[in-house]
């Protein structure tokens, strides 16, 4: 059995590691109601972005464009978005298994990886990494989704990669999120069709020069788009995940502390306990 003395320095020691979690824990949660603004203002731009897309497709018939073009799968590309750091509960490790499932054969899969984690992750596994973006997993930029949706535009039209999904974790609420992997190239056209919005009088609208020239404009800033709302929406499920983590290892080590406290109680009573044993028994001596 620990002595008292080793008790009470275990106490002392649980008790700052919870003055820690609690700072984190308010930091996390100061930091989400931010994201979460964030994430309002992105989803309607990346909506009206879709309509347009969708405008087009379902305006023309027999529309053809590299990015929409269907090719047999030889290499992949995966994008991956996780953490910088962890404590953050299974927040990193759901999604970079999702990532995973998608690559069968590790020597035909390239990835371009945001924060850290993730990068270790497909390390590990041999998996090439084309670029890492480390340092803005809870504070992404446009900026940084720009130079991510140039890359996979790159490697998509240079043939280095005939298909390239996207892995992120999706928000549903502060305390539940999944990961999500979607194909980001080629470009699905059934995603569009009817789809989004009215389209009944799409047939009517004119797009110069053609609707072609309209696509090479608009899919790129569409792929930007994606990439962008995936960074900001994981950047709220990691900040969610890890309040919600450093929530329940505060009450785990409020629960510790109490049971610490109780076994340095019954190891003082015994204590005294056992001096009031010795004492009455040197009494007789005595007598």
């Amino acid at each position: 059995m620990a002595s008292m003395r080793d008790i009470k320095r275990r106490i002392k020691s649980v008790n700052s590691t919870q003055q820690i979690t609690k700072a984190m824990n308010l930091v996390a949660s100061s930091k989400l109601t931010r994201a979460k603004n964030r994430l309002m203002d992105t989803r309607p731009f990346f909506q009206e972005t879709r309509k347009v897309i969708a405008g087009v497709v379902n305006g023309s018939k027999g529309i053809s464009h590299p990015f929409l073009e269907q090719r047999e799968v030889k290499k992949k590309a995966i994008i991956l978005i996780t953490g910088d750091r962890g404590l953050c509960g299974g927040y990193n490790a759901n999604v970079s298994k999702a990532a995973m499932s998608h690559a069968e054969d590790v020597n035909n899969v390239s990835a371009i990886t945001v924060g850290s984690k993730g990068r270790e992750f497909f390390k590990r596994r041999g998996i090439k990494i084309i670029e890492s973006f480390t340092g803005i997993s809870e504070k992404p930029g446009y900026s940084d989704a720009l130079k991510i949706g140039q890359l996979a535009l790159d490697l998509f039209t240079k043939g280095e990669a005939d298909e390239i999904y996207l892995a992120y974790t999706e928000f549903i609420t502060t305390l539940y999120s999944e990961p999500k992997v979607i194909k980001v190239l080629p470009v699905d056209v059934n995603e569009f069709t009817n789809n989004d919005g009215d389209s009944s009088g799409q047939s009517l609208t004119i797009y110069e020069p053609d609707e072609e020239a309209v696509l090479e404009y608009v899919i790129p800033k569409y792929i930007n788009t994606v990439i962008f709302g995936a960074m900001v929406e994981s950047a709220v499920c990691e900040l969610g995940a890890r309040m919600t983590a450093m929530d329940s290892a505060t009450e785990n080590a409020s629960e510790m502390i109490d049971s610490l406290n109780l076994l340095y109680n019954r190891a003082r009573q015994g204590q005294i306990t056992q001096e009031i044993t010795e004492i009455v028994g040197g009494s007789g001596i005595y007598d």
